[in-house]
């Protein structure tokens, strides 16, 4: 009846992908977290420490110039962009964001970038310039919502979202059905299927404990502890830039671990 829909128990679907992984850390990727405004940047470093512990291969952060005096000591991972007067990402930090995201197998925008006018046309345009696999969570997705279209439409995109988050995105594309908290999981694998189908954007949503994974229309069903979105994101981009030829399966992998 569901021939879309698996469901994950404490056993991983994709086994092989376990098997398979980089054993070597040189060989388990490299990824690019971007998050903090002046006020803080606690979900680039939750962000930062779930890779690690997802089994990332490399890993650098990217925070606005502002934290650079309360920050360096702290998190001496980080690396730091122009920032507005305000303490968030400013424009002129396209061109070292853009570099940094080059070097990298995988980028993930881990929210609290704040609300600044300036940083959302920073972020617009990051979205319009790099093409590779992006993995978005928290604040950042609200913010881009008014461009939801870019955030749906884009190939090698992920969003792991709560179900207010969804509910909110797929209310900025009009998409015929509500997601709402009070849905049962039949309805929302339904719900998700028929909307990921009209998407290129892969889907992660948490919500009462459960995990919906949606590629392609094909959507994976977990049980989980209660995790934040930061932390679904970051094991999420982890394995999916390590096997990026299957995404459902990375993803649905990634929730093992976390």
């Amino acid at each position: 009846m569901h021939s879309h829909w698996q469901q994950q128990g404490t056993k991983p679907l994709f086994p092989d992908l376990l098997w398979s992984r980089p054993e070597n850390k040189f060989q388990a990727g490299k990824l690019l977290i971007i998050g903090g405004t002046g006020q803080g940047f606690s979900g680039a470093a939750e962000a930062y420490a779930a890779a690690e512990k997802a089994g990332i291969g490399t890993v650098r952060v990217m925070l606005p110039s502002s934290l650079h005096k309360t920050v360096s000591k702290l998190f001496p991972s980080a690396e730091f962009a122009p920032s507005t007067p305000s303490g968030s990402f400013g424009m002129s930090a396209l061109a070292e964001l853009l570099d940094a995201a080059n070097w990298a197998d995988g980028v993930l925008i881990a929210g609290d970038t704040g609300h600044n006018s300036e940083t959302t046309q920073l972020l617009e345009e990051f979205l319009m310039k790099y093409r590779a696999q992006l993995t978005l969570c928290g604040d950042t997705i609200a913010t881009l919502a008014p461009q939801q279209a870019r955030l749906l439409d884009r190939s090698h995109t992920t969003l792991v979202l709560t179900m207010a988050e969804l509910q909110k995105l797929a209310g900025a594309a009009h998409h015929a059905v509500a997601f709402t908290s009070t849905m049962g999981l039949v309805q929302l694998v339904e719900a998700l299927h028929d909307f990921n189908k009209l998407h290129a954007a892969h889907v992660l949503v948490s919500h009462d404990q459960t995990a919906a994974v949606a590629v392609d229309g094909r959507i994976s069903t977990t049980h989980i502890a209660e995790q934040s979105t930061t932390q679904l994101a970051a094991s999420a981009a982890t394995w999916w830039l390590q096997t990026p030829a299957k995404a459902y399966e990375a993803l649905t992998t990634s929730l093992i671990s976390v």
